[in-house]
């Protein structure tokens, strides 16, 4: 009887169940993660379209692409390239291990710098080189989602992700089960959730007018390059090198940037992120925008994350906004 319940608990056929248990030893546990889990629209959402999408954009300049997080990331090898890129730091690891030893202590080595930079002591963390290692999409889930509030704190994680966990242990009457929900990602109230901003709604409720609002701020931009011999013909594309972003700033904020501070002829993805990243953190500085902008949207000329940061610089320095009328006005 207990057998027919578990495997009811357990939601899985019975030829799938009944090696688990003839497997598990005395005294021995294991845990599963519900089925409904895997199947919630959200928690595919955090794998795929949160998770994944990250990672692969993170590592896009060094074509590694990953499909799945349960296949791709147990043996260290993604992860050694992720933590190395997210830290800006070099692990004394082998770029590719091929025997299972070697798999597991590279991923050691690396889970080691990792608690070690999230301030996580081994005991405390919710995953292990054992969890990580035998495919345990959970403590996977874990560890990205802590790496990724760590490194990029502005990634929208889906609100209040769940799973439901079912742990099984193997005693002298049998076999015991219990359910427990695990909490991968924060419960936020209405009011910590992140609001549209007036692109968000243009983008979405007007998109014809998103053309008329580019000319404007392509009209505004080049009259202000005009004096350095520079002009602007695509907003999609000409920023997303960070090169006349930051000769904009410097221009209007009159900022004196040294050459040995940014790429003047960015030949890679790195040091055009590295050109854009330095003029979002000199418009922070300036308290010129509150919104988040991630520098890899504007590397990838996302046309929606150029306009905000160029229109935090058209309120500004507008004719109208000098005039003292327009500091705090949103895009008609």
């Amino acid at each position: 009887m207990e057998s027919e319940f578990l495997y009811d608990l357990l939601q899985l056929p019975k030829d799938v169940a009944q090696p688990m248990e003839e497997e598990l030893p005395r005294g021995g546990k294991k845990k599963y993660l519900s089925p409904n889990s895997k199947r919630n629209p959200k928690f595919e959402e955090l794998q795929k379209q949160v998770l994944m999408e990250w990672i692969n954009a993170t590592l896009l300049p060094e074509h590694i692409v990953v499909r799945s997080l349960e296949e791709d990331m147990f043996d260290g090898l993604i992860l050694h390239h992720l933590f190395q890129k997210l830290a800006s730091l070099k692990l004394e690891v082998e770029e590719i291990s091929l025997t299972s030893a070697s798999q597991r202590h590279k991923l050691g080595v690396i889970l080691e710098a990792v608690n070690q930079n999230l301030q996580v002591e081994e005991k405390q963390a919710k995953w292990s080189v054992e969890t990580i290692f035998n495919k345990d999409l959970l403590a996977t889930l874990h560890l990205l989602v802590a790496l990724a509030k760590r490194f990029q704190p502005d990634l929208p994680l889906p609100d209040n992700v769940q799973a439901e966990v079912i742990h099984i242990e193997s005693t002298k009457t049998g076999l015991k089960s219990d359910k427990q929900v695990e909490q991968l990602t924060e419960c936020k109230s209405h009011k910590d959730q992140p609001l549209q901003d007036a692109f968000d709604e243009l983008f979405k409720l007007a998109p014809e007018k998103v053309h008329a609002v580019k000319e404007a701020i392509v009209s505004f931009v080049n009259q202000k390059l005009e004096r350095l011999g520079l002009s602007v013909q695509s907003l999609d594309t000409q920023f997303a090198d960070g090169v006349i972003l930051l000769l904009l700033i410097g221009q209007l904020e009159g900022f004196f940037l040294h050459l040995k501070e940014f790429y003047l002829t960015p030949s890679s993805p790195t040091e055009m992120l590295h050109n854009v990243t330095l003029a979002l953190d000199l418009l922070k500085d300036e308290g010129l925008f509150s919104y988040p902008v991630n520098p890899e949207d504007i590397v990838n000329k996302d046309a929606k994350s150029t306009l905000r940061i160029l229109y935090s610089l058209f309120q500004k320095h507008s004719p109208r906004a000098e005039g003292g009328g327009a500091h705090h006005a949103t895009p008609n």
